[in-house]
């Protein structure tokens, strides 16, 4: 196995001597990608390694505008910004934007800096999943910042990859306050995916009542 497969194994696995090593013996690796095109640091907030977000930050780990949307560096981000503006409707290797990276794991203060500056609510990520920021905060149900992106006109009925809209999200995951959201803003609960589920099959099949009794 090559030394950056070994880091990248290191930090699914959050071993924080074997990452520590490597990157010592070779400060290199720190810049290595992974076969989905992943840096160190955006694999770590991909995988929910925060402890290895830290570490490898502390070890040097260069922070892009897009690993600074990731793990909420809003330091690194502005300082991003200021120096390439265009940053701001750019998209990472993987194909979302900064806004789009922000809702999916729940940074609030870095997603409204980025409305603040004119990001667009409703960009679509340029891959396979075909996701717009609030199909992102649905995703990992963060009710608050979905609430920002509305607000912003992110729109409530957006169809990702397979059909999917935030309130498919929301019901299959139970997010009452989310499912209540989204109907406020006008999302058709009798939208189907393409497997021909709407949001209360998707509510009754995770076994959510009472998102289940907001959709009956």
């Amino acid at each position: 196995m090559s030394e950056s497969a070994t880091l990248f194994q290191a930090i699914q696995a959050n071993d924080a001597a074997t990452v520590t090593d490597l990157i010592e013996a070779r400060a290199d690796l720190l810049t290595a990608t992974s076969p989905s095109g992943l840096s160190p640091l955006l694999f770590a907030a991909y995988y929910r390694r925060p402890q290895m977000a830290a570490l490898l930050t502390e070890l040097g780990a260069p922070v892009s505008a897009f690993e600074a949307a990731a793990t909420g560096s809003g330091l690194h981000l502005e300082s991003a910004l200021q120096a390439n503006p265009d940053l701001l409707h750019a998209f990472s290797p993987d194909g979302f934007t900064l806004l789009g990276l922000c809702a999916f794991f729940g940074h609030e203060a870095e997603a409204r800096m980025l409305l603040a500056l004119g990001a667009d609510p409703n960009t679509v990520s340029q891959n396979a999943m075909l996701v717009a920021p609030l199909h992102s905060a649905a995703a990992g149900n963060h009710t608050a910042l979905a609430r920002m992106l509305l607000e912003a006109g992110a729109t409530p009925d957006a169809a990702q990859h397979g059909g999917f809209t935030p309130l498919h999200s929301a019901a299959q995951n139970g997010n009452t306050d989310l499912v209540k959201l989204l109907l406020a803003r006008g999302a058709d609960p009798a939208a189907r995916t393409d497997a021909g589920d709407d949001a209360l099959a998707l509510a009754v099949e995770g076994g959510h009542d009472e998102a289940a009794a907001l959709l009956r």
